[in-house]
């Protein structure tokens, strides 16, 4: 599978199988319209394919966005039936090389409290907790509310 990878930037063609991937991998989801408005002009976005069918499915995705010299890592999404098989930590990378080829110098992402798993992901890559955003986010059991890390890597 490793040599059947690539990245293509995302379009607006591709939103419904992102909506899918979105969909299965978050208990609150961007909705179409949030899709569609991150898009172009300050975002940019890849999905990452794989080629070892014919039909070079979608199975993970990123949105970013640039502002001046700062990123944000918007989404990031790993399909469910691929997850643990390393993609994630591709999407992150080619995310980050693509902020630094824009300018950053700073690239910036929000992360549930109880994600430890993006948490380890991100902090092996360099980033470093700055702040907390307190009752963020709606929590995934549909019961109250869970604080959202703010996670920062110096370029």
């Amino acid at each position: 599978m490793k040599n059947s990878l690539i990245f293509t930037p995302v379009s607006l063609e591709d939103i419904t199988p992102l909506i899918q991937i979105e969909n299965n991998c978050h208990s609150h989801p961007w909705s179409e319209k949030t899709f569609k408005s991150c898009i172009g002009g300050r975002y940019f976005g890849e999905k990452l394919n794989d080629t070892s069918n014919k039909s070079m499915s979608i199975i993970g995705f990123y949105i970013g966005e640039f502002v001046i010299d700062e990123a944000t890592l918007m989404d990031i999404c790993v399909d469910p039936t691929e997850q643990g098989k390393g993609l994630g930590k591709k999407l992150l990378t080619q995310f980050i090389d693509n902020a630094k080829v824009k300018g950053a110098t700073k690239i910036w992402l929000e992360v549930r409290a109880k994600n430890i798993a993006a948490q380890m992901l991100y902090m092996n890559a360099g980033f470093i907790e700055t702040g907390r955003r307190t009752g963020y986010y709606p929590s995934a059991n549909g019961f109250g509310y869970e604080d959202a890390i703010v996670m920062c890597l110096t370029c």
